[in-house]
């Protein structure tokens, strides 16, 4: 039987890795894009992704107040949902193929399902 490991640190999330890696994937992606993006779509997809992760860490030291630390996990679900958006512009705008928004779209779905979990379950976080 495998044991669950403690979680010492956001950082130890499953889902603050996955938002991270997926932040990351959007970042290098965005290199690659018009330069007349930059400030407008480039700008708004990174902030967005990054953002995801920023507000889990947030609320994670917030944890002894399970209000607060639900408030930033829904900030974080929304940081996600408005990335999904920026990514359907990716897609429309013929900046990312098929393949790889269906694969970030559904990476944000599991995001937000997990965050949605997390939230639902504030008392098992929360101290």
């Amino acid at each position: 039987m495998e044991r669950k490991r403690k979680i010492r640190h956001f950082r130890d999330l499953e889902v603050y890795r996955r938002g991270f890696d997926a932040a990351m994937e959007i970042f290098q992606l965005t290199k690659r894009f018009p330069v007349e993006e930059r400030y407008s779509l480039v700008d708004q997809i990174r902030r967005s992704s990054r953002s995801v992760c920023a507000n889990l860490a947030e609320g994670w030291r917030k944890r002894r107040y399970p209000a607060v630390f639900k408030n930033k996990i829904t900030d974080s679900m929304q940081e996600a949902s408005e990335t999904q958006c920026w990514l359907e512009f990716c897609f429309a705008c013929h900046y990312i193929k098929q393949d790889v928004f269906d694969k970030l779209d559904n990476e944000y779905e599991q995001l937000i399902a997990m965050l949605n979990s997390m939230e639902i379950n504030a008392e098992k976080f929360c101290f």
